[in-house]
């Protein structure tokens, strides 16, 4: 018996299991995880699969040894055993002991170890936006498919109790008609300055962090914490931070849908934006300022829009960073830790407190890896689809004209150059992005 079938066929009896017993018989059937990544958003993931019973950090790849310290400390307390340390990721897809990968990398370094990993039978919880671009995330979602692997995107807000019980009293109705959503970002971002180029510290493998991006002076603006603001190796702020409001707007509508009988929703058909680099004088590339409107069209055409201003030091609808949905009896607003419904003259009908923290979602990817289920936010259904919002998003923005979309090629109809921002020029050999 392969360990998967091992796992798969232990996840019923856990079920009944007191919490004591869980953690006890977690010894020998806990999943064996190698992470990717120890710093930034991946120190938080190296956190929450430590405290998790059914997980055991097996390994831990990180390119930069100046970053390990304190995470594999972490890890250490809270599993009670110390993980391994490469620094080679590869390592861990030749290991046929580990059952998941994790991987908390910058975005240009998504989609690479996704694929191989699921080439290499092993399942995925991958940071969000499912790739650098849109070529990058449908090779994930096909190697996903084709070796049958759970794949979870780290959106973790689709697990928590906040989303899911804004998403019911969505569905009973309660709003009314609903056409319209929109999601935002308000929370004020730094000036990053003009740095000069310098040399790499000399804990870090930077060609190897460079990956399949361009070959480029070490920068330390376009290096840890910032990169995202770089077209080379994020998404700017609308892949960052965005697509949490954007699929937190997008189910809502969806919700609504539901209550309304209408036909669902899933990619759009008309993007625009507009908007750029405004605000900040310094290095950054991607934009502090947008407004990007995604139409859908059919039986009943619904509107998602999405608006940032990271450079203000004020709330909207009383929230930093958000969504809202709009019905013709009330209107949501739903923020990081609470949502709250609103009826005429703004009457506050409701209020349901929550949190976004990452433990349940990482918990269902785990649950999944044991029963083969679809988790909260699988690649396919829920975390790609996202992730195009985001990218097409971007791309409307660079180009300045709206985008008509092809949902089944995700392609842009007669748009030879927004086509080409679909992916990259190329990617760096030997990081060519692998065939599936």
């Amino acid at each position: 018996m392969d360990r998967r079938t091992f796992l798969q066929g232990s996840a019923a009896g856990l079920a009944t299991l007191s919490l004591d017993q869980v953690a006890k018989a977690a010894a020998s059937e806990r999943i064996r995880v190698g992470m990717i990544g120890a710093g930034g958003r991946a120190a938080a993931l190296n956190r929450h699969f430590a405290e998790n019973p059914q997980a055991e950090i097996v390994t831990i790849a990180e390119i930069d040894s100046a970053r390990l310290g304190n995470t594999v400390d972490t890890v250490t307390r809270l599993q009670g055993k110390q993980p391994e340390v490469i620094r080679d990721f590869r390592h861990l897809l030749d290991d046929n002991s580990l059952d998941a990968i994790v991987v908390g990398t910058p975005d240009h370094w998504h989609a690479i170890p996704t694929i191989l990993a699921c080439q290499a039978g092993k399942d995925v919880y991958v940071e969000k936006p499912d790739g650098h671009n849109i070529v990058e995330g449908q090779r994930m979602v096909a190697a996903m498919k084709k070796h049958n692997c759970v794949v979870q995107l780290g959106s973790q807000h689709r697990s928590t109790e906040r989303l899911k019980s804004a998403l019911a009293y969505i569905r009973s109705g309660a709003l009314g008609r609903c056409l319209v959503a929109k999601a935002w970002e308000s929370t004020r971002q730094g000036n990053i300055g003009y740095p000069p180029d310098s040399t790499p510290p000399d804990t870090v493998d930077y060609d190897m962090w460079l990956g399949p991006a361009k070959k480029r002076p070490f920068n330390k603006n376009r290096f840890h914490g910032r990169w995202r603001w770089f077209h080379d190796y994020g998404t700017g702020d609308l892949g960052n931070d965005g697509v949490h409001r954007l699929d937190m707007a997008f189910a809502a509508l969806n919700a609504a849908c539901e209550a309304q009988g209408d036909a669902t929703i899933s990619l759009p058909s008309k993007i625009s934006a507009t908007g750029g680099k405004w605000y900040f004088d310094d290095m950054q590339e991607w934009p502090d300022t947008l407004q990007v409107t995604y139409e859908y069209q059919s039986d009943t055409p619904k509107i998602l829009t999405y608006e940032m201003r990271i450079w203000a030091p004020y709330h909207y609808h009383g929230e930093s960073e958000g969504a809202v949905i709009y019905g013709d009896k009330a209107h949501m607003t739903i923020g990081n830790s609470r949502w709250r419904v609103y009826g005429e003259r703004g009457k506050l009908i409701k209020e349901v407190k929550g949190d976004s923290d990452a433990a349940p979602h990482v918990a269902n990817f785990l649950d999944c890896i044991k029963t083969r289920s679809k988790p909260a936010c699988d690649l396919e259904t829920v975390g790609h689809p996202a992730s195009i919002l985001c990218h097409a998003g971007n791309i409307a923005a660079r180009v300045g004209r709206t985008l008509n979309l092809d949902p089944q090629t995700e392609t842009f109809k007669n748009d030879d150059a927004a086509n080409q921002l679909r992916g990259r020029e190329e990617w760096r050999k030997p990081w060519v992005l692998p065939e599936v």
